[in-house]
């Protein structure tokens, strides 16, 4: 930095300084400026001139230095100066020293500000980017954050200076209006009814600004589109897409009594019952009855064998699918008044959907739309891949006949079930992931938990290794992977991918409209899941940020209502409290933080470990195996998140999502009883350890004294001395803590 921004720079920081050291703040306050009123308006009459310019070059300064007070110094300019000159003053006043400001942060603070404000700079870069002046407007119509934060942060964007005062002068100008209105009524002090509707414009300007913006907005987005809007709709819903978003977006349309069309292209239910979460469960149910056959011995039983074919294996699993099908199918959701339409959905316009069928084309029109057009498994462009073939877990359910030899390419939650349950089935099967470990989401010791299971019965788990290519030779696949540098072959029958899902944002009309994706590749919408259009609301896999079943239907709530009846109020999808498992053995099942995420984001906690090898329950079952896993804040029993491994870890995770939702310490679910002999214990037992971590050796030997002194093995000196050294171990902990 050269001399003269050094010299700048000290000159600020001095008048900063002087600002709090000489208490200056007390001038900027309601209080003084009614104590003083008489004098000020008394100077203002012989010195009119003089004291706007005064106030406003005051002004300025205290908007330019970022100093408390302008608030206060708004209301004073309506008390002194009335309304129209008030304005004047307060107008050009603020986007001068605004302007000042955001000039000082670009020239002078740019580190500071990056350092100080870095959260807040990402998504305000992210909209300057995108909308320009118009976000900044939307800044100064309706504050996101403080205005001198905006100034500052502003100053490190690329928006020209003269963009920001027009922009400033013109943003604040109605909020500059309502403040000083308020202050020519607070300046009569007094009630009445002026004072009233002054307070009344305070409180409800920003939810008008709000509206008003909203509706800018909105013009701006369908100007192209209006020529095309509809004079009425025939719906006040359409819903593409009947996987588990989509279902309840339709639902809860029709339960209130909305005329909602849902259209889909395959099947009912999506792909959680027809590829996903119904027919994997299936599969590993069977698959785990042959590992506990395959157990017998741990269970008293000398010997026990099972002879089965995988073809009726996997005819079971269909027929599981056929059996879950009426609940999600036409007929069910024809009787509760949806209009189901097979077809393929394209949006045309903000209202319209042309939708394809066996029938040939129709368009629908509607008020609302919701996509909800789910996820596919994502196919890496890996060489060969597509001449030796391969399975997803949209296919592997056509198969009929166990692959001899398999390669399963992912060790995420798919990959890692599905690896399992083949190998329990007979199949050699050999699990490739290209990330240090398998299960990445979850803390180490989970993965290797579930890696020496993997590898306990018979399955190649190579992690650190990428695939390269796929070939045949001499008739037979196989897969190239490297690691370490080094090619490794892997003969295979068959190869299934397991490296991910990708949302389903082609072939809908998405790009016609603008509506915009994010960088991983779901639809851009809001925290109301809306997009670009207000009328338009994406939910489930093809919007993110998670792709579960229940997340799917918990976003189609918000979806459904907030296109229903957002006009009256809206809400924000909740994300506080996401629970999900991995069903494999042991079961992994998490919610809230892990203590991977807990270190990254630098979050002070604690960790208490609950082995279930411990447990009655999970001793007489024969799955003495696993952990519960409790973060909680520190210095409380707050719960930030918890990971179970073991038996049913799934199930036993509700008591902690139930908690952690309504903000239950473990304080109490130490204090709930638990059945016994349940693996529901683990949870309790989990939180006396917490418990008993609480206490400390001080504690311990105080209590030690007291019964010792009950029993009149030691005189009350001794207690009174351990109680002594308690309190000083207390204290030396809270000067600690403080420091």
């Amino acid at each position: 930095m050269d001399r003269k921004r050094l010299a700048l720079l000290a000159l600020i920081i001095a008048a900063i300084a002087a600002f709090f050291i000489f208490d200056l703040k007390q001038y900027f306050s309601i209080e003084y400026f009614q104590a003083s009123r008489a004098r000020i308006e008394a100077y203002r009459d012989a010195n009119y001139l003089q004291t706007a310019a005064i106030f406003f070059l005051v002004y300025v300064a205290v908007t330019a230095l970022s100093l408390p007070g302008a608030a206060v110094m708004t209301l004073a300019a309506g008390a002194i100066f009335g309304l129209a000159a008030g304005v004047v003053l307060v107008s050009f006043a603020s986007a001068i020293g605004a302007t000042l400001a955001f000039l000082i942060s670009r020239l002078i603070l740019g580190e500071w500000v990056q350092q100080k404000f870095g959260d807040k700079l990402a998504p305000i870069n992210a909209g300057i980017d995108k909308e320009g002046a118009f976000y900044l407007f939307a800044l100064r119509l309706v504050p996101l954050f403080p205005f001198f934060v905006i100034n500052l942060v502003m100053g490190l964007t690329k928006i020209r200076t003269t963009t920001f005062y027009w922009v400033s002068q013109i943003g604040m100008l109605a909020g500059t209006i309502v403040y000083v209105y308020a202050g020519t009524q607070l300046g009569q002090f007094r009630i009445s009814a002026g004072l009233v509707f002054a307070f009344v414009l305070l409180g409800v300007f920003p939810l008008v600004a709000k509206k008003v913006l909203d509706a800018i907005k909105a013009r701006k987005v369908y100007a192209k589109w209006e020529d095309q809007r509809p004079p009425k709709y025939d719906y006040n819903m359409v819903v593409i897409g009947a996987g588990s978003a989509g279902l309840v977006s339709a639902y809860i349309a029709a339960a209130t009594k909305a005329k909602v069309a849902l259209v889909e292209k395959h099947r009912m239910g999506g792909d959680c019952l027809n590829t996903g979460c119904v027919p994997s469960k299936a599969l590993i149910r069977s698959a785990k009855l042959l590992s506990h056959i395959a157990r017998s011995k741990e269970f008293g039983v000398e010997k026990a064998s099972a002879s089965f074919s995988f073809a009726d294996v996997m005819e079971r699993v269909a027929k599981v699918v056929k059996t879950v099908e009426p609940h999600d199918s036409v007929e069910r959701y024809t009787g509760l008044g949806v209009e189901c339409i097979t077809g393929a959905a394209k949006i045309t316009s903000p209202w319209t959907v042309e939708v394809t069928t066996a029938a040939g084309r129709k368009t629908l029109t509607t008020k609302n739309i919701v996509i909800a057009a789910g996820a596919r498994p994502f196919v890496p462009p890996i060489p060969g891949i597509e001449e030796v073939g391969y399975l997803t877990s949209d296919t592997v359910w056509n198969l009929r006949e166990l692959p001899k030899r398999l390669v399963v390419l992912g060790g995420g939650p798919i990959g890692s079930e599905l690896t399992q349950a083949f190998a329990r089935f007979g199949s050699q099967v050999t699990q490739v992931e290209m990330l240090p470990r398998i299960m990445i989401r979850e803390d180490p010791e989970v993965s290797e938990l579930v890696k020496k299971q993997f590898e306990a019965e018979g399955i190649r788990v190579l992690t650190g290794h990428k695939a390269k290519r796929f070939l045949v030779e001499n008739g037979e696949k196989v897969a190239i992977v490297e690691h370490n540098g080094q090619d490794i072959r892997i003969p295979f029958d068959a190869l299934l991918v397991a490296v991910g899902r990708v949302a389903n944002t082609h072939g809908y009309g998405l790009e016609e409209l603008g509506i915009g994706t994010t960088k991983a590749r779901t639809v851009e919408t809001d925290d109301y899941l809306q997009t670009i259009y207000p009328n338009i609301f994406a939910c489930g896999d093809v919007a993110g940020p998670y792709q579960f079943t229940h997340t799917a239907a918990h976003q189609a709530w918000y979806a459904a209502v907030n296109a229903l009846f957002g006009t009256f109020r809206r809400f924000k999808a909740d994300y506080r409290v996401i629970p999900w498992a991995t069903f494999t053995e042991p079961e992994v099942a998490r919610v809230g933080l892990n203590e991977t995420e807990a270190k990254e984001k630098n979050i002070p906690h604690t960790v208490t470990v609950y082995g279930i090898d411990d447990l009655d329950r999970a001793i007489a079952d024969g799955e003495a195996h696993g952990f519960v896993k409790v973060l909680t804040k520190l210095g409380t029993d707050q719960i930030l998140g918890v990971t179970i491994a073991g038996e049913h870890a799934g199930d036993l995770l509700a008591e902690y999502v139930l908690a952690m939702k309504y903000n239950l310490g473990l304080a109490k679910i130490l204090g709930t009883i638990h059945t016994y002999p349940t693996l529901a214990e683990a949870n309790k037992y989990a939180a006396g350890n917490w418990k008993r971590s609480t206490v400390t050796q001080g504690q311990w030997a105080f209590l030690t004294a007291f019964q010792a002194w009950r029993r009149g093995a030691f005189g009350l000196g001794t207690v009174l001395g351990k109680l002594g050294a308690l309190l000083s171990d207390k204290r030396k902990a809270y000067a600690a803590e403080a420091h």
